[in-house]
């Protein structure tokens, strides 16, 4: 008879936590990875003549000098040669090169490199011009020049342009910006400059874009479509966010009925007025069986179990 209620028990709790809402095993999350990886440094030798200032003040110049090289310190495997060391190693007729290629390419023998860069910075009335190059040692050939377009605004402004000339004359395939997309819009389609890039929420940002301007579109059914002119800086991200407003005008959606899942044995009512019922009567079967123990303890006497009343 224990035997039969420890089962009943049994069966009874394995039904209820069957029955119980809600106890399923997670799905495994996708992992979205937006970092990207970090570009290989350039294999090349390089060092930096001086820069020249053309009706600008030469500490300006200076500054951004320097500012140059650090720049071209990130991208570098070798160190560079400090402006003290070409200093101490070119003397004479070269120390007075203005930039041009042979004098150049001389130079960066003297400091066993690869390539010579060289350039100046001129003031035009309230606009700045950088004139930068970069020359073959072993040639004397110019590789590639960049020439800006007239920069207004104070001196400070022409840092991000120099930072810019440091990447696009000699890792132009580093010169990007990134948008970040945020919207908490689900299925929103989402284009830049007219290409799909994905839906909303994006999980990571917009990335390898060219500094400038781009167009940044949003749309989705029943919203009129977001559209922003968004300017991408170098190695910046730009915050864009979203905010669609429904369309008045827009057709309300077709609502399709879909067929309820099957329900589990365990989540019928019947199974469950079976659980009930199996609750009721473990229980009056444990009310049994005590009962009887204790009518049996009542019939003890002296003799023992089961011996004959007096």
């Amino acid at each position: 008879m224990r035997g039969l209620v420890r089962g009943l028990v049994l069966w009874l709790l394995l039904g209820m936590v069957a029955s119980a809402p809600g106890l399923a095993q997670p799905g495994a999350g996708a992992v979205v990875s937006s970092t990207p990886p970090a570009p290989a440094p350039l294999s090349q030798k390089i060092a930096v003549w001086r820069f020249d200032a053309l009706g600008i003040e030469p500490e300006l110049v200076a500054r951004l000098e320097a500012l140059f090289r650090s720049e071209l310190e990130r991208l570098v495997a070798t160190p560079m040669p400090s402006r003290r060391e070409m200093e101490r190693k070119i003397s004479g007729e070269l120390a007075q090169c203005t930039g041009e290629d042979k004098c150049l390419a001389a130079i960066g023998k003297r400091v066993d490199v690869d390539v010579v860069v060289a350039g100046s910075v001129g003031a035009l009335g309230d606009n700045y011009l950088l004139n930068i190059k970069v020359v073959e040692v072993a040639t004397a050939r110019q590789l590639r020049r960049i020439t800006t377009e007239p920069l207004r605004g104070t001196p400070d402004d022409l840092i991000d342009s120099v930072r810019v000339a440091a990447y696009r004359l000699l890792a132009p395939e580093q010169v990007h910006g990134s948008i970040a997309i945020l919207s908490d819009l689900i299925g929103g389609e989402v284009l830049v400059d007219g290409k799909r890039v994905g839906t909303t929420p994006l999980p990571a940002p917009v990335t390898r874009l060219e500094p400038g301007a781009h167009v940044v579109r949003v749309a989705a059914r029943g919203y009129s479509p977001f559209e922003e002119q968004v300017e991408v800086r170098f190695q910046k991200t730009t915050r864009v966010e979203v905010r669609l407003v429904a369309d008045p005008s827009a057709p309300a959606p077709v609502v399709t009925k879909v067929k309820p899942a099957p329900r589990s044995w365990y989540t019928r009512p019947w199974a469950l007025a079976a659980i009930g019922a199996g609750a009721v009567l473990a229980g009056a079967l444990v009310g049994y069986e005590l009962g009887h123990v204790d009518r049996r303890c009542a019939n003890c006497n002296a003799g023992g179990w089961g011996a004959p009343f007096p």
